[in-house]
């Protein structure tokens, strides 16, 4: 977020998601085939009864799109698998925690098109589509618009007293047509995202102005500076398009006045805009450069972010002192303590702003450099297919035989039609599992429930996103099965990976 509007942060918490079609195998699955039971990464062996959480609980995946305030953060519960007695490298077994019911179907899970989105992203009240974004304007905007038409107003007291109480009329168009600017600075990061193919989610007019969360980060830095590099422009054309018509103009006049507010305001907006320091576009275009000269992003981004630190430093402490020594045009001899105050703090608010924003980058940049360890093929689990009359001690017997740790339901010609759950696992008493069959604590497969085995990184979890569930089937290109993949171990690697320093 920044003061102008303009920052174009993109945002990872929901970025488009690409699905992945497999077909079902041709025929069962030999248990002894790699393909059909997973070996997996960890070396620690589940205990003899499968233990889970309480049903009904839902699974967090990952979400890298959010800013890290609002990003979920994955549960580290563990509970073990159904199959006792896996082989030495089968990893351990931590039950999902979710309610069992299967999610929307979305279509298939190999490379395909992307899935429905379940909503829309909301944010305030939303104005219109521009371009196919939703704009909206959040409630804090109504706040500011208050605050511009107060101060404003006082100004045009000054300047054109002949107004009286209608000069707070005048003052809140001002504070319309400023944030109408800061949509066009929003509107030009939303084209050149879209030029550039990245999915944005919507704008956001707020308090500090406003922003474009694009969902996913430009390919290259030259891309990178662009984005960044048109919000600023189109505030310094705004800026010259109001000087021009303030030519023919009389000054002393009310379309003069506001003409003339707009034309600084644009001014003041690029200006700051370019200061070099995430979370704003100078700070974008600063990481750009930094990027190219290393070729590694990462670098650009700790850079810029460094250099917002820097920057929300300078203005916590020298905006109140240029404002008191009257670099801004104020009389000194008129200030009161009050208005110090005031001063001091929208300096801290605007420096937190810049010092979170700062932060929430240097975040969203570890989580990216850590996604590709996110392996659908490694977090695979070990399964056996098994015919959905087999009664539940003799799969887990068969499990336990092969050193696999989960259950998949297949026809008579080894079609997969369902994942025995494990939380409907631990609710079976051991002596019943003779008389119980597999197919009543199964969840039926859809086909946002196939996971290819080659997903990775974002790929992956927005695969898991688009249908929420406990267990995934993990399917070959060739659509035979080769394993299950757990929610429950998608988190806990997910949290392995961001506490690894970058």
């Amino acid at each position: 977020m920044d003061v102008s509007g303009g920052s174009g942060q993109p945002r990872s918490d929901s970025p488009d998601p690409t699905e992945h079609r497999a077909g079902p195998t041709d025929a069962r699955p030999d248990p002894a085939d790699p393909r059909a039971t997973t070996p997996t990464d960890q070396a620690e062996p589940p205990p003899e009864t499968p233990q889970t959480t309480k049903p009904g609980e839902t699974p967090k995946t990952p979400n890298p799109g959010e800013t890290p305030e609002t990003a979920v953060t994955p549960g580290t519960a563990e509970t073990p698998e159904p199959a006792p007695t896996p082989r030495a490298d089968a990893p351990r077994a931590d039950a999902p925690r979710a309610d069992d019911r299967p999610g929307p179907a979305q279509s298939g899970t190999a490379k395909g098109q992307p899935p429905r989105r379940p909503k829309e992203p909301g944010g305030g009240l939303l104005m219109g589509r521009p371009f196919g974004v939703p704009v909206y304007v959040a409630p804090s905007w109504f706040l500011v618009a208050a605050l511009i038409t107060w101060v404003f107003g006082g100004q045009l007291d000054r300047v054109l007293p002949e107004l009286g109480a209608a000069r707070y009329l005048v003052s809140l168009f001002f504070a319309i047509a400023f944030y109408a600017s800061v949509l066009v600075h929003e509107l030009a990061h939303t084209v050149a995202a879209i030029r550039f193919k990245l999915p944005v989610r919507r704008i956001q007019l707020q308090f500090f102005g406003g922003v474009s969360e694009i969902e996913k980060e430009a390919e290259t830095p030259g891309r990178e500076f662009v984005l960044a590099f048109v919000g600023p422009l189109l505030s310094l054309v705004l800026s010259g398009l109001f000087y021009l018509a303030m030519q023919p103009v009389e000054p002393g006049t009310v379309p003069g006045v506001l003409l003339a507010g707009l034309m600084v305001s644009n001014l003041i907006v690029a200006a700051f805009n370019l200061l070099p320091g995430l979370p704003l576009d100078g700070g974008r275009m600063l990481r750009a450069v930094v990027w190219k000269i290393t070729g590694r992003p990462m670098s650009g981004t700790v850079a810029a972010a460094w250099v917002g630190r820097a920057l929300a430093v300078s203005v916590l402490i020298g905006l109140p002192l240029l404002n008191h020594w009257g670099a801004f045009g104020g009389n000194t001899a008129d200030s009161s303590g009050m208005d110090a105050v005031t001063d001091a703090l929208l300096a801290a608010i605007l420096a937190a702003i810049i010092w979170t924003g700062a932060g929430n980058s240097l975040r969203m940049a570890r989580l990216r450099e850590h996604l590709p360890e996110l392996r659908a093929r490694t977090l695979t689990r070990r399964a056996v297919p098994v015919e959905t009359d087999t009664p539940l001690s003799e799969a887990l017997r068969r499990a336990n035989a092969a050193g696999a740790r989960a259950l998949v339901v297949v026809d008579a010609d080894g079609t997969p039609l369902s994942l025995v759950r494990e939380a409907a696992i631990v609710g079976v008493p051991e002596h019943r599992r003779p008389w119980v069959a597999v197919s009543g604590l199964a969840q039926d497969l859809t086909d946002g429930m196939r996971v290819s085995a080659e997903l990775a990184g974002e790929d992956l979890l927005d695969v898991l996103r688009a249908t929420p569930a406990t267990e995934y089937l993990v399917v070959e290109e060739t659509g035979e099965i080769y394993g299950v993949l757990s929610a429950a171990d998608v988190e806990r690697a997910f949290v392995r990976a961001m506490a690894r320093p970058s």
